[in-house]
């Protein structure tokens, strides 16, 4: 039995290796405080800005390219399965055989992508650094921190008037998303961004189908970012984007954090960007507990802003699929998968954020 099972060892050296590797990054993933202040100064860090400064150079989006040569390359492999099943080629051996690599090139996708960026889903994160205590909310709170934004949203959505917001060139605003993290970094340097890796991706209409507004490429460390989107949504996307990037794993981080670095911003249009989409969290979280009240808010929203409210429903009705309700599914797994207990809700949890803010700071 012993002579067996050093025999299977040596036949499946790699496998044995790549699967105790992946056992020590599921160990880690225990030890917040190894990750916040070893894994994230010392190796995420420094690793993410030498990507960013060999890749964030380059016009194209090279993590868009990445991710459809290997979709291809997936494509290929099980088409290749399937036509030597249906000419009966396909024997035990050679489907075990190929298993065992799907499994080995899982695990060691699993373990690069922990490496690289994965394992800030697991650090002690904004909370430490801000010493805010997210808590439990209550529907007092919910309107408090509603009454509040919904001042901030009208306020900043008069100075444009009665014009649809336009953005005249997206570099524009790539470059005005990184000012806005030079004025946040003078408050908490801790948010201090450079060598910039936003790009534009090649997915913006197959996006709006599949669910998303931007996402980070971590084998590449590019933001990349929907632009077909609604233009006043594109300045807090890249805020939210740009806080993946620095290690703000979690949906709920990525949006308190691109809130930070939106509102300190010189730019009325980042303000208004990140109190809409705040705004309609918040709102959405009271509605839950009181109908009536997140109607009166709702009611006393700038005309401008309703117009707004409307181009986005617009924008959401027109991306409905019937694979939406699958897509949504896996992503929920993919979130709760990666300590975020909440899956896809997980990006309303900003709002807890924001309370825990005010209570702390006294202003949002």
């Amino acid at each position: 039995m012993y002579g067996k099972f050093l025999s299977f060892l040596k036949r499946n050296k790699r496998l044995v290796v790549i699967v105790l590797l992946t056992l020590v990054i599921k160990l880690i993933t225990y030890f917040p405080s190894f990750i916040e202040h070893l894994y994230h100064p010392n190796i995420y860090r420094p690793l993410s800005i030498f990507m960013r400064i060999i890749f964030g150079w380059i016009p194209i989006s090279l993590g868009d390219i990445f991710y459809a040569v290997v979709i291809g390359l997936l494509v290929l492999q099980v088409y290749k399965l399937v036509v030597l099943a249906f000419k009966r080629q396909l024997s035990l051996n050679i489907f075990l055989g190929w298993l065992k690599k799907a499994v080995i090139i899982f695990l060691g996708v699993y373990i690069f992508f922990n490496l690289w960026w994965g394992l800030n889903y697991n650090r002690m994160g904004i909370a430490y650094q801000l010493q805010l205590q997210p808590e439990k909310y209550s529907k007092e709170d919910l309107k408090m921190i509603t009454r509040i934004l919904l001042k901030k949203v009208n306020d900043n959505r008069r100075p444009f008037a009665d014009s649809i917001i336009s953005i005249s060139a997206y570099q524009k605003v790539f470059a005005s998303t990184v000012k806005s993290y030079q004025q946040i970094e003078k408050i908490f340097p801790f948010l201090a961004y450079h060598h910039a890796s936003l790009k534009k991706s090649y997915y913006g209409r197959l996006g709006n189908y599949l669910g998303f507004l931007g996402y980070y490429n971590p084998f590449t460390a590019e933001a990349q970012v929907n632009l077909t989107i609604p233009r006043f949504s594109i300045p807090y996307v890249c805020c939210h984007e740009i806080a993946h990037q620095l290690g703000y794993a979690s949906e709920s981080e990525a949006n308190f954090v691109g809130y930070l670095a939106a509102v300190h911003s010189k730019s009325i249009l980042y303000h208004y960007s990140a109190y809409f989409d705040l705004f309609r969290y918040a709102n959405n979280e009271l509605a839950r507990l009181d109908t009536s009240a997140a109607k009166e808010n709702y009611n006393q929203l700038d005309r401008r802003v309703k117009g707004d409210y409307m181009q986005m429903r617009d924008y959401v009705r027109k991306s409905e699929n019937p694979l939406e309700p699958v897509i949504e599914v896996f992503y929920d797994y993919y979130l709760k998968a990666n300590q975020q207990e909440n899956g896809v809700e997980s990006y309303n949890e900003v709002v807890g954020w924001l309370i825990a803010y005010k209570k702390k700071y006294g202003t949002i």
